[in-house]
């Protein structure tokens, strides 16, 4: 990379929002910067869906393809480092990386993702991506009419389950301990054939991730081909809430219609933004962002 230090806009993260970013800002002229540390969230992941003349790709095959061509345009750089630290200036911003350097730009856009914590599960984490899943409609079709599981309670376990159910009528909710379902949604499931375990899951028996059967602290098992499950979270990257941009409820980076955040000047696009987690929707995101940030720079200038 040149010896270039200053940038129209940096963008924090150089996965599906970050680079559509970057490639609607490329497109409008703007010398822009990705700082990116090349652990994305869907690593393990085998196949991509749900994603139109990508369909069936490894994420790893479509993000390389989507650097190599939002780096054709001359005003993008990619830095590979981890962003460590962020202040305000006068001029607009600067981000600090683990490498030692210092960049300066009038614009942030953080599309940092978030990262999974994972439940206390022997095997949960090997599977997740693989046969542990999050979204029907990016993996439903490749395990529909199997024998599958929905990993959740209360609330969170009733809808995920209701949805689940028009994959496949072989399904089964694991509450992993004592249910806090309603008397009602207990009926509603039980009517539709779903049934309800309560046992403690003690771990995903799986080879490679592929899930065999869930063991249960009590010694006993149950056999199932997937199932799906809503973890925990974290912002991936903690800039955003140093900077003083301000999280919703959940835990997301709050945003407006327009992608900006509560701090003027930062934006943010993807994951670490909404529960809508998939493919499309990040690059989407990342694509209105960057169209977004470059009107309001020539409003600045004009």
């Amino acid at each position: 990379m040149e010896n270039k230090t200053s940038f129209d806009v940096i963008i924090v993260g150089g996965s599906y929002a970050g680079l559509s970013s970057a490639m609607a800002l490329g497109r409008a002229f703007r010398n822009v910067l990705i700082i990116d540390s090349g652990k994305p969230c869907n690593a393990q992941t085998p196949h991509a869906h749900n994603i139109i003349t990508h369909d069936g790709q490894t994420p790893a095959e479509i993000s390389k393809n989507a650097k190599e061509q939002v780096l054709k345009y001359d005003t993008i750089q990619f830095h590979e480092a981890l962003a460590t630290d962020a202040r305000k200036t006068d001029a607009g911003f600067e981000i600090i990386t683990d490498s030692g350097q210092t960049f300066h730009a009038r614009k942030l856009i953080f599309a940092t993702g978030i990262k999974d914590v994972f439940p206390s599960i022997n095997g949960f984490a090997e599977s997740w991506g693989i046969s542990a899943l999050h979204c029907p409609y990016c993996h439903g079709y490749e395990v529909r009419n199997e024998i599958l599981g929905v990993v959740g309670n209360g609330e969170t376990g009733f809808q995920f389950s209701r949805l689940i159910h028009h994959w496949s009528k072989k399904l089964t909710l694991f509450t992993n301990g004592s249910s806090t379902l309603t008397a009602e949604q207990t009926q509603k499931l039980k009517a539709h054939n779903i049934e309800i375990l309560e046992q403690e899951i003690a771990s995903f028996a799986h080879h490679n991730g592929q899930l065999r059967e869930l063991v249960f602290k009590d010694g006993t098992t149950r056999k199932v081909t997937a199932v799906f499950a809503h973890p925990e979270f974290e912002q991936h990257c903690k800039l955003p809430e140093k900077l003083g941009c301000a999280l919703t409820e959940k835990g997301y980076i709050e945003i407006d219609d327009f992608h900006r955040t509560t701090v003027p000047g930062i934006y943010a696009a993807g994951d670490n933004t909404s529960l809508l987690r998939a493919l499309p929707m990040a690059i989407a995101a990342g694509n209105k962002t960057g169209a977004i940030v470059n009107k309001e720079l020539i409003e600045e200038d004009f």
